[in-house]
């Protein structure tokens, strides 16, 4: 049985947690609220305050969606409570961006700006020209927004140069003069 999938899922004091028919879950918190259709062969009960998913079998399809499902619905109250943030960096001589009214701009070395709008849902913010934060109640949007910024100029292993996650690690190469 799926780790995962076994253990129950609290539900905090502010959380409205509904399972409609044919598994439609409905989380409103604080932050907001967030829907997710469930597949109907997956068995939720709510008592008590904790929420728990079963499988009806034990075959591979079912496995994989046992835990699949249970950590969709803690994200979903994860984010109405909390909410998710991801931390970018910009790396280059010039590159830099900025945040007007609803887009993000970023100068990153093309010959042209590059302009995103913002997402609904999403909030972009810009502390400093090389530091962006995305954060929201979606943690699939907010992963999704920030690989697409990534991808606009990804990091490159020489120099180092482009957008990266704070915690990632580039893994650096040596240039042709360490090959002597």
């Amino acid at each position: 049985m799926s780790r995962i999938g076994r253990s129950p899922i609290t539900v905090p004091a502010g959380v409205e947690l509904k399972i409609a028919d044919n598994n439609l879950v409905t989380v409103k918190g604080p932050k907001g609220s967030l829907e997710q259709h469930i597949n109907p062969e997956m068995q939720l009960s709510l008592e008590d305050g904790t929420l728990s998913v079963a499988r009806p079998t034990d075959t591979p399809q079912h496995r994989s969606m046992h835990g699949l499902y249970r950590t969709l619905i803690n994200n979903m109250i994860v984010g109405v409570t909390e909410g998710f943030t991801k931390e970018l960096d910009i790396n280059g001589v010039g590159y830099r961006a900025a945040k007007e009214g609803k887009k993000l701009v970023m100068n990153l070395g093309y010959s042209h700006q590059v302009i995103m709008d913002e997402p609904e849902g999403i909030n972009i913010d810009v502390p400093t020209p090389t530091k962006i934060i995305i954060s929201g109640i979606d943690k699939q949007a907010i992963g999704q927004f920030a690989a697409d910024v990534r991808k606009k100029r990804p990091p490159e292993p020489y120099m180092g140069k482009g957008i990266k996650y704070a915690n990632e690690v580039i893994r650096r190469k040596e240039g042709k003069t360490g090959v002597k």
